[in-house]
């Protein structure tokens, strides 16, 4: 082999490593445990939070946004993003904020005994109204009836989307990006089940669920996301199961 031939294998060899290294770091392969997102959220999170307790140390208040009281705890209590900026308590809003053109909130949870920064996922937000919206015109024109699938957990039932004419409408789960299923209640309110992603989440971190608690919590403390659109979920036998009733 010619000296200008093994020069232009090395040649060859280094840019098929360095497509590949491309390759990798775009597929998110390099980071087995974290994509680039996440990453770029748990920047915002660990940003936002600094801000808000800073904000509540000096003014001895949190910067929220006033909430009725009948809107659902992981998307009650929204961080006033302009008021930190106003205040020099963030420089700048995260690219992922709504505020900035992002498709999230920051909320804040545990308001008063210790208020945590989380992101509120508003594509899953937007997907849920969607079906929602398909749901309330399938019962308007079906004399009350609801576009039924199967039974999920008691009372609470799967959508067919093909009947309620939205067989096209997909959600990915921003806890394990699966594919998830959107369920409603006997009154037709829309969620999405987070039954898998909880079931996930207490497999991967070793967890023991107790018969009284609410296992959202459960996600809400090993991710930067709030389970938008949910119901609470208990523990029996051995899985997580929806519920429409309220936990103490």
């Amino acid at each position: 082999m010619t000296p200008n031939s093994k020069n232009k294998q090395k040649t060859w060899l280094k840019l098929g490593i360095a497509v590949m290294i491309l390759m990798l770091a775009t597929t998110g392969c390099l980071y087995p445990e974290e994509n680039k997102e996440q990453i770029s959220y748990r920047e915002s999170v660990n940003r936002i939070q600094s801000a808000v307790d800073a904000y509540q140390k000096d003014l001895e208040i949190l910067p929220i946004l006033n909430a009725d009281q009948d809107i659902p705890r992981y998307e009650k209590f929204r961080v006033d993003m302009d008021a930190l900026k106003k205040y020099g308590y963030i420089d700048d809003m995260p690219h992922t904020a709504f505020e900035k053109g992002g498709s999230a909130y920051f909320i804040i949870i545990n308001e008063e005994s210790d208020p945590t920064v989380r992101v509120m996922d508003l594509v899953t937000v937007q997907k849920v109204n969607d079906v929602q919206q398909a749901v309330s015109k399938y019962q308007r024109e079906h004399d009350n009836q609801l576009p039924l699938g199967v039974e999920l957990y008691p009372n609470i039932y799967s959508i067919d989307l093909q009947k309620a004419g939205v067989p096209s409408i997909r959600l990915a789960s921003i806890f394990t990006n699966e594919d998830v299923t959107f369920m409603m209640d006997s009154e037709g309110i829309v969620y999405v089940d987070y039954g898998y992603d909880i079931m996930q989440t207490i497999d991967l971190n070793d967890l023991n669920p107790q018969s009284n608690e609410d296992l959202r919590e459960y996600l809400v403390n090993h991710s930067y996301f709030v389970p938008v659109k949910s119901l609470p979920y208990t523990w029996n036998n051995g899985a997580p199961v929806a519920t429409t009733q309220l936990l103490k």
